[in-house]
């Protein structure tokens, strides 16, 4: 009896002690302790080489935004918070500032993200800017260095052999380099008990945008189902992360990688770069989390997610940390970036008798910032000012030998940056225009200058009329030529006219066969052939010589100084740098012209739906549509024709009579 009664309280007393264990684990899940594994991903992409906080417009007011000490103290702050948070980056991380003229010999980006402790990064197209060569160089003096690096992950570039089979020249040093380095095609590490497999894509947009890279890029989807098996299947992780360099996009059908969630499925989350977006909150694609922060280190990505009770993960938290001088600076940071912008000045700009700070000019009013410029399809002063630059350097680089430019291009893409209100620097002019490199080994795209036919400079005219809505990166501005189109007209035919502009002031009708000279940077011309592909083959711009012979090599075309000598070529970002020190000055400063704050009929927009101005002044590929159409029309009638006379035949064979 005792013992039965002794039975019962033992069982009373483990059902107690069963039923407080369930009421503090449902206590503490309520606090917000995760149901299962849990991880945090401090995340960027896009950096550019934004060591040093810059000028911003937002909401109407300039605030300075990023710069890697601000940067430094909030990934310190939230390593403080969860000490095994993973630190990433989706590419791009150089090509934006002059500290990206140190790329080759010192690596910088490289270095600076090993010393803020970012664990993996992939490549984006601008790492490939000084082409296989730059990029050996600089993943060589970055092992070189000693310094802490991140590991670099990139899954699908391929190495194209040549004839013999076997690599050779630069893309040898390049793949020797990448070993050398140790980037591989995927990575796992194990945090908090959570082991994660993280691996890197290049995208189609960002890889056409190498031009000059050497190497190629296999299927992004493809490769990404193929890592997802591997990840899952040999590694056994928990958790799979992309560092991509895509890209969303407002057209879903062109979202590379909202695409890559829905066609590569496993895939957990997707640290998007390349497009520069915004993500305030993620994309959710099935059970794939998409995150991006912006570009040029203006935040901080902040990413924290759990495991539910089915073991699939999910978004716990999501924000954008902005980096702004509400940030202390990382003293220890401060002080590299510090070295490493006297190692610019040192190395870079006294080439061409410059300082890094030095006022070039002093503008009363702000400038459309850059994200403003693509996104609105129109007439842009700060375009204007920099296609008149290009004029400008190039009849003072060739003094008594000058032949006139009749036109000078510059697309969108290429502007990197904006100038506001107060002192425009050299270091400001540099970041307008800060891609690329010359043949002589310099940093910075030179200018050229080719022959097109009048017939092709119309054609440019439509480039932008007609494939900006396709590829925002190609609007292009333009001195020395005006024209009108009509956005609601047949594509590859809403140019409705189109004028030279000299420099009297005076406007020369377009010869279709007469040979203009034409300026543009070194990486515009490359990507000319963008036109054909873009346009089907119905658009044709074939650069030529003097003699109109059709140009096979782009860099023999430089633009240099007479006077020779290093720094001789003139580079975009050093033409823009001279005409403004050619202004009128005031007090020993150039002022910028009232000039550059309006818009002068360069490129206007007629959204006239007028019949008559849809249809009118049809071109030839116009006139070959409405003629495939009339056809196409005629043949419709004749079926229905030919359709109605023997339904009537039918019917009357079958009415009986009377």
């Amino acid at each position: 009896m005792a013992s039965g009664r002794l039975k019962s309280l033992l069982i009373c007393m483990v059902g107690v002690l069963v039923l407080l264990q369930s009421v503090c684990l449902t206590g503490a899940r309520a606090m917000g302790e995760p149901a299962g594994k849990a991880v945090t991903i401090l995340f960027t992409h896009d950096l550019h080489d934004h060591f040093l906080p810059a000028k911003l417009e937002q909401d109407g007011v300039i605030i300075n935004s990023g710069g890697y000490a601000r940067l430094q103290s909030a990934i310190d702050a939230e390593k403080k918070k969860n000490p095994a948070a993973l630190v990433l980056d989706a590419g791009d991380f150089s090509m934006g500032t002059p500290l990206q003229t140190l790329f080759q010999s010192e690596a910088p980006g490289l270095r600076m993200m090993g010393q803020m402790g970012y664990d993996v990064v992939t490549l984006g197209n601008h790492e490939f800017d000084y082409r296989a060569t730059g990029l050996a160089n600089s993943l060589n003096a970055a092992r070189q260095s000693g310094d802490p690096l991140p590991q670099i992950v990139q899954s699908n570039i391929i190495y194209p052999p040549g004839p013999d089979d076997s690599l050779s020249g630069s893309l040898l040093s390049l793949h020797e380099a990448a070993n050398n380095y140790g980037i591989r095609e995927y990575t796992v590490i194990e945090r908090g008990g959570v082991k994660v497999g993280i691996f890197g894509l290049m995208g189609q947009d960002a890889a056409v945008k190498a031009p000059m890279s050497g190497v190629k890029f296999a299927s992004a989807v493809e490769t990404a189902r193929r890592m997802v098996q591997l990840l899952k299947e040999q590694e056994q992780v928990d958790l799979v992360v992309c560092l991509s360099h895509l890209g969303t996009w407002s057209n879903g059908q062109q979202s590379e990688d909202e695409i890559l969630a829905q066609e590569a499925p496993g895939i957990d989350v997707i640290i998007s770069g390349h497009s520069h977006a915004r993500l305030a909150g993620p994309i959710i694609s099935g059970q794939t989390i998409i995150g991006s922060c912006g570009d040029s280190c203006k935040n901080l990505g902040v990413m924290n997610i759990s495991q539910g009770p089915d073991q699939k993960w999910q978004l716990a938290g999501y924000r954008l940390q902005q980096i702004d001088d509400r940030l202390p600076e990382d003293p220890r940071m401060a002080g590299i970036v510090s070295h490493y912008r006297q190692r610019v000045q040192d190395q870079y700009f006294a080439l061409f008798n410059l300082k890094y700070d030095q006022v070039l000019a002093t503008t009363p009013f702000n400038f459309q910032p850059v994200n403003q410029i693509i996104s609105h399809h129109a007439e842009n002063p700060l375009g204007n000012l920099i296609s008149d630059a290009y004029i400008y350097a190039i009849k003072k680089a060739e003094g008594a030998g000058y032949v006139p430019v009749d036109a000078a291009i510059v697309p969108a893409g290429t502007i990197r940056e904006s100038f506001y209100a107060g002192n425009i620097t050299v270091a400001d002019a540099f970041c307008a225009s800060s891609l690329g490199i010359g043949p002589d080994g310099t940093p910075g795209y030179p200018l050229i200058t080719v022959y097109l036919t009048g017939k092709e400079l119309k054609a440019v005219c439509e480039v932008d009329a007609s494939i900006q809505p396709m590829m925002e990166d190609v609007q292009l501005f333009m001195s020395g030529l005006c024209f009108t189109f009509n956005p609601n007209r047949l594509l590859f035919n809403r140019v409705v006219s189109a004028t030279l502009q000299k420099p009297d002031g005076t406007v020369e009708e377009i010869n279709d066969n007469q040979l203009y000279r034409v300026a543009a940077s070194l990486y515009t011309a490359q990507m000319l052939s963008l036109v054909g592909d873009k346009s089907h083959g119905l658009l044709s711009i074939v650069p030529k010589a003097r003699d109109g012979s059709v140009i096979t090599d782009f860099e023999a075309c430089v633009v240099k100084n007479t006077a020779g000598g290093a720094g001789s070529e003139v580079k975009e970002w050093l033409a823009i740098a001279e005409y403004l020190q050619s202004f009128t000055q005031v007090n020993g400063v150039a002022q910028v012209p009232q000039y550059y704050n309006e818009t002068h009929g360069r490129k206007v927009v007629d959204n006239s739906l007028n019949p008559i101005a849809l249809l009118s002044h049809p071109n030839s590929i116009a006139l070959a549509a409405y003629a495939i159409i009339a056809a196409m029309l005629a043949i419709a009638a004749l079926i229905i024709k030919v359709s109605l006379r023997r339904y009537r035949r039918k019917k009357s064979l079958t009415i009986p009579v009377k």
